[in-house]
C-alpha cells in the first residue's frame, strides 16, 4: 500500500511548554467506540445503546492522520501509541499502521482490550506495529466480566496475549487499573502470572478522568499500598525510569530481571515531566488527560492549510501549554471540566 506523499518536516523545533516540558510522546485515538463497557471508562448508564458515537465522516481518515504524524515528528515526536476507544474496531487499522511505519525513526506501539488480538495480531506485526499494550483487570472470570460489564471471558485476552507474544509484538504490557472494593484482590494473582509469563504488569491508580465513572478519592487503591501487597509474597527493589518522563515507576523482583510498573497519578503526580500529547478521534489536539477543551486540528486540515501552518498551530498551542492537573488536584478541582477518558485514550 502506497505512504501518502506528505513531506517531511525536516525542522527538529525542540518546543518546551510554559514550564519546559518538550514535546515527545502523541497519543492517537482512531475510534471513540469501544466493544468493552468498562465501568471506570464508558459505563453503560452513560454509553447505551442509544449513545450517539461520531459518525465515520468526523474521524480522522488515515491520510489526515499520517500527516498529522509528520508534522508532530517535525517537532521532536519520538514515539505514537494508538488508542481509542477501541483501536482494533477501526476498519483496516493495519493500512493506518502501514503508513505510520513508514515515517524514519519513530516507535510505533498501540493499546488495546485485546479482545481481538489473537485474529489481529500477526496483520498487525506484518504492517509494521512493533508491540501493544494490553489492559486487563483481573484473571478472574467474574471480576473481569463486572469490569468490562459485556461478559467478555478472560480467556480470549489471555489468548491474544499468547498470540502477540507468538508473532514478536514485544515486549508486552499489561495495564490494570485498580479500583478498591472491585479488583484489588485481584493485585497478587495478576502479578504472580505475567511474572511467570516475562510480560510487563503496570499497575494504575484508578484516575478521575471525565465525569462519568462516579470517580471518589476512597476508590484509589495507592501505589504504596500496591508495593506493599506484592512485596510481602516477591520482594520488590526499585529500579530506573528508562527514559526521562517516564510514566510508570519501575520495580524489579528480587533474584530475576522481571518488573512491574506502578503508575501513580493520583498519589505520586508525575506532570512535572509529562511529554504527551493527544488527539481525538475527531481531530482535536489535547495537551492534559484532564483537559477541558481542545485544538481543532481536523478543521485546519479540511480548510487547506498548509504543513507549515499546520505546524506552527501545533507548536504555539504546546509552547501555551501549562496543564499540571494531579500536582494540582484538591476539592477545587471537582467540579472542573473535563473530557471523557474514552474520548481521547489513556
Amino acid at each position: 500500500m502506497a505512504t501518502t506523499l506528505v513531506p517531511d518536516l525536516k525542522q527538529s523545533s525542540g518546543v518546551t511548554d510554559t514550564l519546559g516540558r518538550p514535546l515527545r510522546d502523541l497519543r492517537i485515538s482512531v475510534a471513540d467506540r469501544c466493544n468493552f463497557r468498562c465501568i471506570y471508562c464508558m459505563p453503560k448508564e452513560i454509553f447505551g445503546s442509544d449513545y450517539q458515537f461520531l459518525d465515520r465522516k468526523e474521524l480522522l481518515t488515515f491520510e489526515e492522520i499520517e500527516r498529522l504524524a509528520r508534522v508532530f515528528v517535525g517537532h521532536g515526536i519520538e514515539k505514537i501509541r494508538l488508542t481509542g476507544g477501541e483501536p482494533l474496531v477501526r476498519r483496516n487499522l493495519e493500512n493506518l499502521i502501514e503508513m505510520l511505519a513508514g515515517i524514519p525513526g519513530l516507535d510505533l506501539t498501540l493499546t488495546t482490550n485485546g479482545s481481538m488480538l489473537a485474529r489481529k495480531a500477526q496483520a498487525l506485526k506484518d504492517a509494521g506495529l512493533r508491540r501493544v499494550t494490553v489492559s486487563l483487570d483481573s484473571l478472574d472470570n467474574e471480576i473481569f466480566k463486572a469490569m468490562n460489564d459485556v461478559a467478555f471471558p478472560v480467556e480470549k485476552v489471555l489468548a491474544g496475549i499468547d498470540e502477540a507474544a507468538r508473532v514478536g509484538l514485544a515486549p508486552i504490557k499489561i495495564n490494570m487499573v485498580v479500583k478498591r472494593g472491585v479488583n484489588e484482590q485481584s493485585i497478587l494473582p495478576m502479578a504472580r502470572y505475567f511474572r511467570e509469563q516475562g510480560h510487563i504488569l503496570r499497575f494504575i491508580e484508578y484516575m478521575d478522568v471525565g465525569h462519568s465513572n462516579g470517580w471518589k478519592l476512597d476508590d484509589v487503591v495507592p501505589a504504596a499500598e500496591i508495593v506493599e501487597i506484592i512485596s510481602a509474597d516477591m520482594p520488590l527493589e526499585q529500579i530506573p525510569p528508562n527514559y526521562p518522563g517516564e510514566v510508570a515507576n519501575r520495580w524489579r523482583y528480587k533474584g530475576d530481571d522481571n518488573e512491574v510498573g506502578i503508575i501513580a497519578s493520583v498519589t505520586k503526580p508525575f506532570c512535572g515531566g509529562c511529554t504527551r500529547a493527544r488527539i481525538s478521534a475527531e481531530g482535536k489536539l489535547y495537551t492534559c488527560l484532564f483537559a477541558v477543551k481542545g485544538q481543532d486540528l481536523r478543521q485546519l486540515i479540511r480548510d487547506g492549510i498548509s504543513d507549515e501552518d499546520l505546524s506552527a498551530a501545533i507548536g504555539t498551542t504546546w509552547a501555551n501549554r501549562k496543564d499540571r492537573y494531579s500536582e494540582i488536584r484538591s476539592s477545587l478541582t471537582e467540579g472542573m471540566p473535563k473530557v471523557e477518558m474514552s474520548y481521547i485514550g489513556g
